[in-house]
Formats: structure tokens, C-alpha cells, sequence
């Protein structure tokens, strides 16, 4: 799939949700109906111990007709480079293309849960990448090529994006950030970051539903604070779940046009698509902070 098709299809913004593998199959079907029917271009979700992410994708495109639904990302220690391409080939054959495969090395602490051995994330992405590219084509032939983005943060992760996929999918970033991987990727390759909101006021409230919800989990991860390192944060702005700094940094928070203004940062930087994420400190979907944004976000 061409770069600037993919763009194309998938438009400027689209969803991501960590929350669809964690519901019922007829609520997570309810879910991206409704999410489709808002206008959002491509519905992203993550990959778990407790979903797989190839199944949960034929579950979302099966309830949908014209969305793209795209894997934020599925985890290259789950399944050999040979079942990722017969899986994304099946999927893109069987629903018009609109499958998008978002690849990721995950992290330590997950990997080791899995019982593999995470070494070398950034070599383990190149040789998946040449596995895929030699596993075979006997079956049937997608009419529209699956494309594939990657879960890329560094500068090295970067650049094999731009230079072995269709482009990147950053996540837990700042536009900033979005900046420096555009520049990185240049001109041609897609670059969709997810970006977190929240719609809520008052600070006080919002940095503590961001911590709980967002930021606190991903502190704990290495590859999120060693890029956040990168641009400027430190050892004081992760503790007790990130530093007010770092939590604004990370999610948008406050009213629809404040939402707008941060979207808007990415685009400006080079993002082509950005991916918003509602973070829902009531335990739901986030759906109503979704139906809000839309009008702004879409221009409906």
C-alpha cells in the first residue's frame, strides 16, 4: 500500500483504544460501529495477554464497513513473521484493505512475562521484517497489499520504519516528539501518533484521572521514559506518575478546544493522522468524550 493511499484512507484522525480487548465481543462490536458512524478514519487497539490481536481485528472489521482498523500494536513475540503476513494478507484480502498492521518489540517486562528473552528489540524488528518479506505467497492474493507501520520511538526504530514500512506509529509522545520523527522519516512515509485526552477542566482533577488512567503504567516501562528522556524529561518527572509538566505533556486534557489545540500541534509537526485516545476514569470506553470531539476533530 502506497504511503499517501494509506493517508488517504485512514484521514487525519483516528482512534485508538486499549479497552476493546478487555470487553465482550458484541460490546467492542458496538463500540466501533459507533466509532465509524462518528466519521473517525482508523480504530487502533492494543495487543494483551488476554487478546490477540489478529482475531480481535476480524472481529472489529467484520461489524464495520468503512473504516480501517489497524493494530497499535500487535507484539512480534506473540506470533512468527510467517503467521503475522498470512494473517494480515487474510485480513486485507477479505476486507477491502482496510486492515493496517502496527508492529511492535513491546517491552522487557512484558516479553519476559511471555517467556521470551527481549534482547535487541531494534534487530528483532529487522529480522521479523525479513521474515515476513520471504514467508510465503501461495495463497490467496489480497487485491489491495496489507500495509504495515511500526511502534517506532528512537531514532534507529525510526529509520527502519521509513525504510522497511509504510511509516510509524509513536505512542505515549509529545508533538514534539512528532517533530523529530518527521524529520527522521522524511517527506513520504506515514507518521500517525497516538495522542491522549481527556476531557476535563479542572487540573486538579485531570492530572490525577491522567495518572491513575495513563501515565502511572507507562512510567514503568524503559522505552517510554528513555524517549521521554530524549525530549527533555527526567528522573523527577516520573515519579509518583509523572510530574504535572509531564502529565500535560502527554495527555491533552481540558475542554473540546483544547483537545483541538493539541491535535492540531501534531499536524502541524508532520503528523499525518493522529490517533486520539480517550482516557476514561470511570472504568468505560470513553465513547462520550469521542462524541464530543468529533464535530471539532472532523469538521462534521
Amino acid at each position: 500500500m502506497q504511503h499517501e493511499s494509506l493517508a488517504a484512507r485512514i484521514g487525519r484522525v483516528g482512534v485508538w483504544h486499549g479497552g476493546l480487548g478487555r470487553v465482550s465481543a458484541g460490546v467492542a462490536r458496538r463500540a466501533v460501529v459507533e466509532i465509524e458512524q462518528l466519521g473517525y478514519g482508523a480504530l487502533w487497539f492494543g495487543e494483551t495477554p488476554a487478546n490477540e490481536s489478529m482475531s480481535l481485528a476480524a472481529v472489529l472489521l467484520a461489524a464495520t464497513e468503512r473504516i480501517t482498523v489497524a493494530t497499535g500494536i500487535a507484539n512480534i513475540w506473540v506470533r512468527d513473521a510467517s503467521a503475522a503476513h498470512a494473517g494480515a494478507r487474510t485480513l486485507a484480502g477479505a476486507y477491502d484493505g482496510r486492515f493496517l498492521l502496527g508492529l511492535g518489540a513491546s517491552h522487557a517486562p512484558l516479553v519476559g512475562a511471555r517467556g521470551h528473552a527481549y534482547d535487541k528489540p531494534l534487530t528483532a524488528m529487522r529480522a521479523y521484517l525479513d521474515a515476513m518479506d520471504q514467508a510465503p505467497d501461495d495463497g490467496p492474493t489480497a487485491e489491495a497489499a496489507p500495509g504495515r507501520v511500526l511502534a517506532a520511538l528512537g531514532p534507529k526504530m525510526l529509520e527502519l520504519a521509513r525504510d522497511r514500512t509504510a511509516g510509524a506509529h509513536p505512542y505515549f509522545v509529545t508533538p514534539e516528539h512528532t517533530a523529530r520523527a518527521r524529520e527522521i522519516l522524511g517527506a513520504g512515509p506515514l507518521l500517525a501518533p497516538e495522542q491522549a485526552v481527556l476531557l476535563e477542566s479542572d487540573p486538579a482533577t485531570a492530572r490525577a484521572l491522567a495518572r491513575e488512567h495513563h501515565t502511572r503504567f507507562y512510567l514503568q516501562l524503559p522505552n517510554y521514559t528513555g524517549n521521554l528522556r530524549r525530549l527533555g524529561f527526567g528522573d523527577g518527572d516520573f515519579a509518583g506518575g509523572g510530574s504535572d509538566r509531564l502529565v500535560d505533556a502527554i495527555v491533552a486534557w481540558g475542554d473540546v478546544d483544547a483537545v483541538r489545540r493539541r491535535i492540531a500541534e501534531h499536524h502541524d509537526a508532520g503528523a499525518d493522522h493522529v490517533a486520539v485516545q480517550p482516557v476514561a476514569g470511570d472504568g468505560g470506553l470513553g465513547i462520550e468524550q469521542l462524541r464530543q470531539l468529533a464535530p471539532v476533530l472532523l469538521g462534521s
